[in-house]
């Protein structure tokens, strides 16, 4: 019950079933508010189906999902992204003919409802521009800002990604693998700036690089088969022998 009450968004039995294959089964998660939380599993764990659940893309075959007090599961996505849930998924949906910069106060004006005045100059949204640089700033984008976003690297895209969700001013972040196809040296910038966002934003993300999760996450949930196998500390986790035997492998004795 105390857990309960003291998180900002928790399910209850929450499962999904496509045809008759359990993709989620009875899975209870919860996250405290500031929450560096990650979700590892083997492929076809049921990890991105539960993210898609938490962000109402699906609706559940059994369960419900809470945010705070407020039973959300009947909440459509767009509904959610108003409540302050927002997420980025495993392949960038960015504006590539925009700049960096562009593309941040788009999503600003969009959140303030202004989005049809996007064809007034840049100079003129004083206020927004503000904010988007300010943001950009704690991701350290402030020098990428007057670059097109398709020609950055892909880790910077990545991180545009994130400051596009950020835009929305959300109090909780779902990231369907942050770090894909991103360079080793860049993944540690992304998570890094990840881990480093204000303690008012609770973040759970999807990870197969146990390196950046051991290094980032306070907590995680192990998913296999679409049930929660195990939560705890990252050193409970590394020493889980069912987690070493179905999914870390020889990777946990390094």
């Amino acid at each position: 019950m105390e857990t309960a009450m003291s998180a900002v968004l928790r399910t209850e039995s929450l499962g999904k079933r496509f045809g008759e294959l359990a993709a989620v089964s009875g899975v209870s998660l919860s996250l405290s508010r500031g929450a560096r939380h990650a979700l590892i599993g083997p492929n076809g764990a049921g990890k991105t189906t539960l993210i898609n659940l938490l962000t109402g893309v699906l609706e559940p075959s059994a369960g419900e999902v809470y945010l705070r007090e407020e039973r959300i599961t009947p909440l459509t996505q767009h509904r959610r992204v108003k409540r302050g849930i927002t997420r980025t998924y495993q392949i960038n949906t960015l504006f590539p003919n925009l700049t960096v910069l562009e593309s941040v106060m788009l999503a600003i004006l969009e959140r303030k409802g202004f989005a049809a005045r996007w064809m007034r100059p840049v100079s003129r949204h004083h206020e927004e521009r503000d904010e988007a640089m300010a943001l950009l700033a704690t991701l350290k984008l402030a020098g990428d800002a007057d670059k097109r976003t398709a020609r950055l690297p892909y880790g910077h895209q990545r991180l545009v990604e994130i400051a596009l969700a950020l835009a929305t001013r959300p109090s909780i972040l779902l990231l369907d693998e942050p770090a894909a196809g991103i360079p080793a040296a860049e993944s540690v910038e992304v998570l890094g700036a990840i881990a480093a966002l204000p303690t008012d934003v609770t973040i759970l993300f999807i990870e197969h690089d146990m390196g950046l999760v051991f290094r980032f996450a306070q907590r995680i949930t192990v998913l296999v088969g679409g049930r929660v196998l195990m939560e705890g500390t990252p050193d409970e986790v590394a020493h889980d022998e069912q987690v070493k035997a179905v999914y870390l492998g020889k990777e946990s004795r390094a």
